[in-house]
């Protein structure tokens, strides 16, 4: 056999064989991306999985970085390919570029809600879920034309968190790919009212189960966020998946994908009365009607990133910045000569 040969015959075998049944020997490759509110703590969170002691700053568009680890004494390291979407709902369409459909199987998302501000809550997580989810759908429509055996294992992966005896099995949708909510600034979400933090944990739990998603909600606290790391070093590296459960509201939650149930959960957080006058198509959209009776939403125009990268000081390049001052001189010129010339125009009133 030539080298193309070998070559040809290895990726035909790793597409016949999913990458959660890695042999001794192989590199495991993951790649996650993290996306939520703008100042959720997003990059806190990677830099901790990383074991990174960096001060976090700002992330600008798309962020990239990786992460190595050893699943047992010299064997080769497995690498996590880590993006960060930043600037909150503001650049939806950079999410298309690290999800391909060369990477589908291996692909999970991490999204970070920042339970300090819940009247953002609910339109983060509706815009970025349905960017992305329509994104990998496009992509499976895709394959289901070119590799149908790839498209189908990604459908019934699509199920595998549930148990085909769950009650939920036929009543919940869940996300394309693998996805973990996390909930952000426990620490200030904890001073809440106590109706309030009930709301918005019952929501997130109906949520996360609903998608068929892990849930988690961390703070600074090194406790919180090994929990948190958890299940992220779960997609990320295969590490085995916790089976402890929290859903104490009074509590951080803490709930792996599959390991609840609606009946747990309970009806949406709002009176027989009220639930009757609501209507709804969708289990989904009637927890969203009933959340924002008590947080109302922010528009997604108040969301966006307003703040111009090129006046931020951690990006300064001082001969870029020169040329850039100039272009914009040359620019105010241009707009005050093109103003005279049209002035001194003569116009037929004909």
């Amino acid at each position: 056999d030539t080298l193309w040969d070998l070559a040809i015959a290895e990726v035909e075998k790793r597409e016949k064989n999913p990458d959660d049944g890695v042999k001794q020997g192989e590199v495991w490759e993951k790649s996650l991306l993290f996306m939520g509110n703008k100042n959720g703590g997003k990059t806190t969170i990677i830099l901790r999985c990383l074991e990174r002691e960096e001060a976090p700053k700002p992330t600008l568009a798309l962020e990239y970085t990786f992460g190595r680890r050893a699943r047992r004494h010299n064997t080769p390291k497995d690498i996590a390919h880590f993006w960060e979407l930043g600037g909150g709902t503001s650049l939806l369409e950079l999410i298309r570029i690290p999800i391909t459909s060369h990477n589908i199987r291996s692909f999970g998302v991490v999204l970070v809600l920042d339970l300090s501000k819940p009247n953002e809550l609910w339109t983060t997580m509706e815009n970025l879920l349905k960017v992305t989810r329509s994104h990998v759908n496009k992509i499976v429509t895709k394959l289901e034309k070119t590799n149908p055996e790839v498209a189908a294992e990604l459908k019934q992966r699509m199920r595998n968190n549930l148990q085909r005896d769950h009650p939920d099995y036929e009543l919940v949708d869940p996300f394309p790919i693998p996805l973990v909510i996390i909930g952000s600034k426990y620490d200030i979400f904890h001073e809440f009212d106590s109706e309030m933090r009930k709301i918005i944990s019952k929501t997130l739990r109906f949520v996360s189960h609903y998608y068929g998603a892990s849930l988690v909600f961390t703070s600074k606290s090194e406790a919180l966020l090994l929990k948190a790391r958890a299940l992220i070093n779960h997609l990320a590296f295969g590490y085995d998946k916790s089976k402890s459960v929290s859903v104490d509201p009074s509590k951080p939650l803490f709930i792996p994908a599959g390991l609840d149930s609606l009946s747990q959960i309970g009806p949406p957080p709002a009176s027989d009365s009220d639930l009757g006058k609501i209507r709804a198509n969708t289990p989904l959209e009637l927890w969203r009607k009933v959340f924002e009776q008590t947080f109302p939403p922010k528009s997604s125009r108040d969301l966006q990133d307003s703040k111009d990268p090129a006046q931020d000081t951690q990006y300064a390049e001082y001969e870029v910045d020169v040329m850039r001052a100039q272009k914009n001189q040359e620019l105010e010129q241009y707009k005050r000569n093109a103003s005279k010339s049209w002035k001194e125009m003569d116009f037929d009133s004909d």
